[in-house]
């Protein structure tokens, strides 16, 4: 029985970052990064200076087959594109530029295709709209026989456990991508709480460390982990306690916040201090 115990305190859960921290970064330049480190995986938001993935991808290797053959033996893996599509009021327009981002995503053997929710709280007819492009999106992935799937990010409108659960009964069955500080700083939640209430349709989490302090662009500031108020230890003892089988990933927004330090300072504090 302790060793049972013993095993379930010391499981790390599986880490990954997004390249938010590092958006000038190369492909190999951010696989090294997160090889130093330890990590599982990474999610791409941004690789040389740009979020247009599919513009880079192919100015840097030219077709989707040349970047699978420059992953082979990659001992860290892509676990997402992080796209810009918002599933509230998604044009044409809108999806045929998210579109663009499969290939790429199948090249890269990634599982997930982030997108937003979009819409405001308690928006009826944009959980409906939502739900819609779910159900487009579904269509077109079976026509094509595409292996990546979409994961939906708890940005906008999705900030509290019943928003998400409230969506969820639109559209059944879609994974979710949980930015666990929004739901605790936006949302007013007990991670713990909101984690227990949105669980089932969890595949991905996003954490970070702020502290009640103003910044340019928001009423809190971000900090280095283990330097802010963020309750991670209880997070983390939650997910490990539920077996949960994703990753955790330090989203470190240093594309959108100048201010913050190197993600591999971040990395380097993280790892220190054991905050995650």
């Amino acid at each position: 029985m302790f060793i049972r115990v013993h095993l379930w305190l010391t499981r790390r859960v599986l880490r990954c970052i997004s390249t938010l921290g590092c958006p000038d970064f190369s492909l190999d330049e951010t696989l090294a990064l997160a090889a130093r480190h330890g990590l599982a995986a990474v999610e791409i938001r941004a690789l040389g200076g740009t979020v247009e993935l599919p513009r880079y991808f192919a100015g840097q290797f030219g077709a989707p087959e040349a970047l699978a053959a420059q992953m082979r033996g990659a001992t860290v893996r892509v676990a997402a594109l992080d796209t810009s599509l918002k599933l509230a009021g998604a044009a044409p327009g809108d999806r045929e530029a998210f579109l663009a981002y499969v290939p790429w995503a199948e090249a890269l053997g990634a599982r997930w295709l982030r997108v937003f929710d979009g819409g405001k709280a308690g928006d009826a007819a944009e959980l409906i709209a939502m739900a819609e492009t779910v159900r487009w999106w579904r269509d077109v992935r079976r026509a094509n026989g595409w292996a990546a799937d979409i994961f939906i990010e708890t940005h906008d409108s999705l900030f509290t456990a019943d928003a998400i659960n409230r969506f969820r009964s639109h559209a059944p069955g879609t994974a979710i991508l949980w930015d666990s500080h929004h739901t605790w700083k936006k949302g007013g939640e007990d991670p713990v709480a909101t984690w227990r209430a949105i669980r089932d349709g969890v595949v991905h989490v996003h954490v970070k460390d702020s502290i009640s302090v103003p910044s340019a662009k928001h009423p809190f500031t971000y900090v280095l982990p283990g330097d802010g108020e963020f309750p991670i230890a209880p997070l983390l003892a939650a997910l490990r306690a539920d077996g949960f089988g994703g990753l955790v990933s330090l989203e470190w927004e240093r594309l959108w916040h100048p201010y913050l330090p190197s993600l591999d300072e971040a990395l380097t504090v993280a790892r220190a201090r054991a905050w995650w």
